[in-house]
């Protein structure tokens, strides 16, 4: 078996450090900006991915059977916005999550650990956790406009439309409760 040298040895250990190499006409700037924006986002959607699922299969009560239907359908759409969102970033020359640990440092959305909730609370939580992602999915195309980023708006602008959707349906649930 052959070893490297001290030569090949730093030389591995210099494109470790080094930054991603991937064209693109953003700025490092622009993309430092866009790529911590959008693992924040990233991070966002995999702990409310978590909670969905969490609450799909912790769902009890008289109206099981939809919430845990749409719950699934939910979670699967949630999941569905990670590669997407990782791939964005990658696009462009920024860094992704890369673990559990990195997601928990960098999630804004709050867990529930709780032995048991409420269906129609787990239903009110989820609906105030996709309301608070619309408004930083906002936030993370305002970062995208201030660098003419274009095309990770455009997937922002439909992730909206889908989180304000589940927000919607998880909203008018628990109307009544209100």
């Amino acid at each position: 078996m052959r070893r490297n040298g001290p030569t090949k040895t730093s030389e591995l250990l210099q494109e470790r450090e080094a930054p991603l190499a991937t064209p693109t006409d953003l700025t490092r700037s622009a993309t430092k900006d866009i790529a911590g924006a959008m693992n924040a986002i990233l991070a966002d959607v995999f702990a409310l991915y978590v909670k969905t699922k969490n609450f799909h299969w912790h769902m009890s009560g008289p109206h099981f059977r939809d919430y845990h239907l749409l719950l699934d359908e939910q979670g699967e759409q949630l999941f569905a916005m990670t590669d997407p969102i990782a791939e964005r970033i990658r696009k462009i020359g920024g860094p992704t999550l890369k673990s559990i640990g990195h997601i928990s440092r960098t999630q804004r959305v709050l867990d529930n650990d709780a032995e048991y909730v409420e269906p129609l609370d787990m239903i009110a939580e989820l609906a105030e956790d996709n309301k608070t992602l619309a408004t930083r999915l906002r936030e993370a195309h305002n970062v995208c406009d201030e660098h003419r980023d274009v095309a990770t708006a455009s997937l922002i602008e439909l992730w909206i439309d889908e989180t304000e959707r589940r927000t919607w349906f998880l909203s008018e649930i628990k109307r009544g409760r209100q």
